[in-house]
């Protein structure tokens, strides 16, 4: 838990939200690869677009729900410092309160395993969240507004998202 994959030379990976972001590869080629192209090839939920706009363009296609399950795909609002939202995708269930994620570019230029989120809202429906922050070794401080999360087409599991990330990785940045 809390740690960041340690796979080849793949794993520099640019902001979620920039435009303009590349992956530094191994004899110096780039690459651009964003949190959404990892969260879809990982999740299989095949949605295209800035994250925080997954939600709404799951409507009448996903199943959204204000309860994580694994595979899952969780959906942060636009805020000042997530102008174009984030997505992660569950990895463990912990409690009601508290969840596992594997995820690229929460920390910049970095894909994480089974980081955990927990849901810090009054009404306990995920609406805002805290964020491991790896560099720090601890929770983050931010509260981040979130939307839901979207349910993936295919039943999935801890093992089988480990055993997926890698080439979730490949698939993002050869446009997934």
């Amino acid at each position: 838990m809390r740690r960041f994959l340690p796979l080849l030379p793949l794993l520099l990976l640019a902001a979620c939200g920039s435009a303009g972001g590349s992956a530094r590869l191994g004899g110096g080629t780039s690459a651009p690869i964003e949190c959404a192209p990892f969260a879809r090839a990982l999740s299989g939920v095949q949605i295209r677009g800035a994250a925080a706009d997954w939600w709404w363009q799951a409507q009448g296609r996903y199943q959204r729900s204000y309860t994580p399950e694994i595979g899952s795909v969780f959906v942060f609002q636009r805020t000042g410092r997530l102008r174009s939202g984030h997505v992660a995708v569950v990895s463990q269930v912990l409690s009601s309160r508290q969840i596992l994620v594997t995820q690229a570019n929460w920390v910049h230029h970095r894909v994480t395993e089974d980081q955990p989120v927990i849901d810090v809202s009054a009404a306990n429906d995920w609406s805002l969240v805290r964020v491991w922050w790896p560099p720090s070794g601890q929770m983050g401080i931010t509260e981040f507004p979130a939307h839901g999360f979207i349910r993936a087409a295919r039943p999935s599991s801890h093992d089988s998202i480990a055993a997926s990330t890698p080439g979730a990785i490949r698939a993002a940045m050869n446009g997934g």
